[in-house]
């Protein structure tokens, strides 16, 4: 028997029997996966500092920037809460030693005790009593003159904290827009042909440093607002404190007795017989 007529016998019914005659059919095309597909397959994880520092030259230089703005916050932050404090602004028992020595006529020795003692309140103070000779007038000018110079000082300090708040997200945006910029010339470089992973890529490391740049900015901006808030509150207490000590002082000046008139002239004598005019 025809093995080709075997075959046909064999076969199902209802099945196209198979063409045995026809030449050796072509093998199935398995698509392979694409190239991007398989690369991030393959593609290892980064690690966090990995991340931060994938960003090229520029992104590293960026990079130790915003680092170094953050040592800076931190840094001030810690330098601001250990200094506005009421106990290094406003000693507890020195306005009320000033103003028991000054209710008893001993100015120096008040002065002494603000010089051993320096603070925020001393200054003020000291300043008040170098122009107790003058007059209540001049000693609340020359207090208010120190209060504003001292609370200048301590703004100053705290200011810093938030020029870093707005330059860190500026030095983020800046290593952000360079790096879009090397994303986009290696596609202009490649005439288009760079895939879609390869520009991704580019990108999320260009946005690591505007992220890094939020994350200093935000606190250092919420440690200015709580730090000025305080300055502010001391300051106030610092000036009412010094008035309190150095009200002796107006006390005495305003009960001095006043000045003496003149006796009244005595009256003109007038002669017999004339009528005083």
């Amino acid at each position: 028997m025809n093995v080709v007529a075997f075959v046909h016998a064999q076969a199902p019914a209802g099945e196209a029997n198979p063409d045995l005659s026809a030449p050796n059919a072509a093998p199935e095309v398995v698509t392979p996966p694409p190239a991007s597909v398989a690369e991030s397959a393959k593609k290892p994880q980064l690690t966090f500092f990995q991340i931060l520092f994938s960003g090229g030259p520029l992104g590293i230089a960026n990079m130790l920037a915003l680092i170094l703005l953050s040592i800076a916050a931190v840094a001030l932050t810690i330098d601001n809460v250990l200094l506005v404090r009421r106990q290094s602004l406003i000693p507890d028992d020195l306005g009320d030693s000033v103003r028991q020595l000054v209710a008893e006529g001993q100015v120096d020795q008040a002065l002494a005790l603000c010089k051993t003692e320096p603070s925020f309140l001393a200054t003020v103070i000291e300043h008040g009593l170098a122009e107790q000779a003058l007059g209540w007038i001049e000693i609340e000018k020359a207090m208010e003159d120190a209060t504003a110079q001292q609370a200048a000082r301590l703004f100053r300090r705290v200011e810093y904290l938030s020029v870093i708040g707005n330059i860190a997200p500026m030095v983020g945006l800046l290593g952000t827009v360079t790096g879009m910029l090397l994303a986009f010339k290696q596609v202009a470089d490649t005439e288009g042909h760079a895939g879609a992973a390869q520009l991704a890529d580019g990108i999320y490391q260009a946005l690591v440093t505007t992220v890094v740049g939020l994350l200093i900015a935000i606190p250092a901006l919420g440690a200015f607002a709580l730090l000025r808030g305080r300055v502010d509150q001391l300051v106030a207490e610092a000036a009412y404190a010094a008035l309190h000590a150095l009200a002796p002082l107006k006390q005495r000046r305003a009960g001095m007795p006043p000045p003496v008139q003149p006796p009244p002239a005595p009256p003109r004598a007038v002669p017999p017989g004339k009528i005083p005019t």
